[in-house]
């Protein structure tokens, strides 16, 4: 799908692997159709023993090449160890965005179970609300009092690109990706009227769901 707007530079802040295929995998794939250049800056690889950084990273990129993510970057921030590197972790951010130079940004929710994406969610809203034009908050399974203002109602294209791109995170053997895709489809239920869902398209396959917390819209010139 290809729009007459100007492509856009699209900046993902997450903690881990598969964090932002999970949150928002159809998304990223809209993203990239419509031109957007999308990046994914990841703050940990995963554990540092051993070769499991390196096999997470090798499934990053596996599904960067599915969605078609132009950049797939890491940080050394040892994984569960957040809160004690918020100094490191805002340097990364500076960097990354520095690099990046993002018209939109996309982060965890900061009120999260999981303290990696809780740390995620508020050192990246930080630096994007000084850093880049839109922000945007991502639903994940762990967030808390999270109530969405935008839904991204996918297609089945969009939603099979997804499952591959999930498909590559053969390490995570403790998810079950059959659970997150199905909430993938209904999970925006709970939030939007049936009538309302009545009138989606045909076709229309589940929804990714994000709570918008800037954005800057300039006047149309002739």
């Amino acid at each position: 799908m290809t729009t007459d707007r100007a492509a856009r530079s699209v900046l993902i802040v997450v903690a881990h692997p598969d964090d932002a295929e999970l949150a928002m995998g159809m998304r990223i794939r809209d993203h990239v159709l419509a031109s957007d250049r999308v990046r994914v800056h990841c703050l940990s690889a995963g554990p540092t023993d051993g070769d499991g950084g390196a096999a997470r990273r090798d499934e990053c990129l596996a599904a960067a090449k599915i969605l078609g993510i132009s950049g797939y970057t890491f940080s050394p921030i040892p994984d569960t160890r957040f809160t004690d590197h918020r100094g490191a972790i805002n340097a990364a951010l500076f960097d990354a965005f520095a690099t990046e130079r993002p018209d939109v940004v996309y982060t965890h929710h900061p009120d999260d179970q999981h303290l990696d994406h809780a740390v995620t969610g508020e050192e990246a809203t930080t630096v994007a609300m000084r850093e880049a034009a839109d922000l945007i908050h991502f639903r994940s399974p762990y967030s808390r009092a999270f109530e969405p203002n935008l839904y991204f109602v996918g297609t089945p294209e969009l939603l099979a690109a997804k499952k591959a791109a999930l498909a590559c995170f053969t390490s995570q053997r403790q998810l079950d990706m059959t659970v997150f895709i199905g909430l993938t489809e209904l999970a925006y239920r709970q939030h939007v009227h049936h009538r309302v869902v009545e009138r989606f398209p045909d076709g229309a396959r589940g929804a990714e769901m994000f709570r918008t917390v800037r954005q800057i819209v300039h006047a149309s010139r002739p």
